[in-house]
């Protein structure tokens, strides 16, 4: 199989699993109707295993989808931008920390609060701006930031174990 065909087969697997982890565990937010959740776990992983696009694709794609089967329709476009980015911003931080010496965990570390902390301001104008709720939005920062550091430690054990698999596909 060509590595094309892995790479497109790993990121449909990747979105998959983005929206399982996603909707396995959903903590409600009162203050947006929305939901705390572990799906950033994956969407790092995402990023770590195919770097950009396709990392950044299946984040996006895979957290938008579940929006919409959560019924949460109005999140899904500020989801599907805010994830994609997230994973995004992950690669460029990583390579950029990579080459500079960092050892690859601590710049996996680094790169991954960067993108959560992204994550967090991303819902916050989302909230704020598109959907209006104004300051208000300011309610779901703490639930984001919970979610940033589950998503963040969960995120560096899976990519810790997944380092040691043989024939892992990487960019």
């Amino acid at each position: 199989m060509n590595k094309q065909l892995k790479t497109l087969v790993t990121a449909a697997l990747l979105a998959a699993m983005t929206t399982v982890a996603t909707l396995v565990i959903r903590i409600p937010v009162i203050a947006t109707n929305g939901y705390v959740n572990i799906g950033d776990t994956i969407v790092l992983v995402a990023a770590w295993l195919l770097g950009n696009p396709y990392g950044a694709l299946a984040a996006g794609i895979g957290s938008g989808l579940a929006d919409l089967l959560a019924g949460y329709p109005a999140y899904i476009p500020g989801t599907a931008v805010i994830k994609f980015l997230m994973a995004f911003i992950w690669t460029p931080v990583f390579l950029f920390l990579s080459g500079k010496g960092l050892p690859s965990a601590a710049s996996a570390v680094i790169s991954s609060v960067i993108s959560e902390v992204w994550m967090i301001l991303g819902y916050f104008l989302y909230e704020s701006i598109i959907l209006g709720y104004g300051p208000g939005a300011l309610g779901s920062v703490a639930g984001n930031a919970m979610q940033a550091v589950a998503g963040l430690v969960l995120g560096s054990i899976l990519m810790l174990a997944l380092k040691k698999v043989k024939y892992l596909l990487t960019y």
